[in-house]
């Protein structure tokens, strides 16, 4: 286990303090995860149904699961899975985020433990989870390698790693920076470094040298007539989301 790298970008944690006030306004800043959110919930969900044998029909389907969602932000997916029956712990390196996840958690009945910490300050602290969700965060990180190393050490054995992010190619070029921060301004310029994301295959690459077992990855789709989101089995040329098991 990893114990003494700090893979905390200063400058990507201060992008995320400066929007922390507006994670719960569906037209503000993060607009573009509250469209995406639906899409993120079913895979989710379904991997997590699948890997643990529950139904999802049920009232409370993932009770008796613990669940750290690294990187939470303002709790947009620790909720849905405290709904969901999961004992929930939100974490984020930005304390600016941890009082609104929290007020919201609050005022939603929900309890939530959130913690303003890192993936490699609870590993060293030898926490371990069901299911690790780390949502577009690998891209914010300074170590990608050490970053996913410790949501292995995170995971109990037999553990779900749930990871989404953005391709590098000119295609998220045009769609997640001069598109998404340029003409729609739906983030504000400079929330993404292109030079920072990661191909599916690296991010495969990466998750077997941190001793994960990659199982699936699927894209995420927006559709510009429609004005919404799909998953899709192919395409995973922007936006894509990944599986992978800490073998037992």
């Amino acid at each position: 286990m990893q114990t003494d790298i700090n893979t905390i970008d200063p400058g990507e944690v201060a992008k995320f303090e400066a929007m922390a006030a507006e994670w719960w306004d569906p037209a503000g800043k993060f607009k573009p995860l509250h469209m995406m959110n639906p899409v993120r919930l079913d895979f989710v969900t379904r991997q997590i149904a699948a890997e643990y044998g529950r139904d999802l029909e049920k009232e409370r389907p993932f009770e008796g699961l613990r669940l750290l969602d690294i990187g939470c932000g303002g709790g947009l997916l620790c909720e849905p899975m405290a709904r969901l029956g999961a004992t929930v712990v939100g974490a984020d390196a930005a304390p600016r985020n941890i009082p609104v996840a929290q007020l919201h958690a609050e005022q939603s009945g929900l309890e939530i433990d959130y913690r303003h910490t890192t993936a490699e300050a609870m590993a060293a602290a030898g926490e371990q989870f069901d299911v690790v969700l780390n949502m577009e965060v690998v891209e914010h990180v300074a170590d990608p390698q050490a970053y996913l190393t410790a949501c292995h050490d995170l995971l109990k054995p037999g553990g779900l790693h749930l990871c989404s992010t953005i391709n590098r190619n000119p295609k998220s070029y045009a769609m997640a920076i001069f598109g998404a921060e340029v003409i729609m301004r739906w983030l504000p310029k400079g929330t993404h470094d292109w030079r920072k994301f990661i191909t599916p295959d690296e991010l495969y690459e990466l998750m077997r040298n941190a001793g994960l077992n990659p199982v699936d990855r699927k894209g995420y789709v927006f559709n510009p007539v429609s004005w919404q989101w799909r998953i899709s089995d192919r395409d995973l040329s922007v936006n894509y989301v990944t599986a992978a098991l800490r073998p037992e």
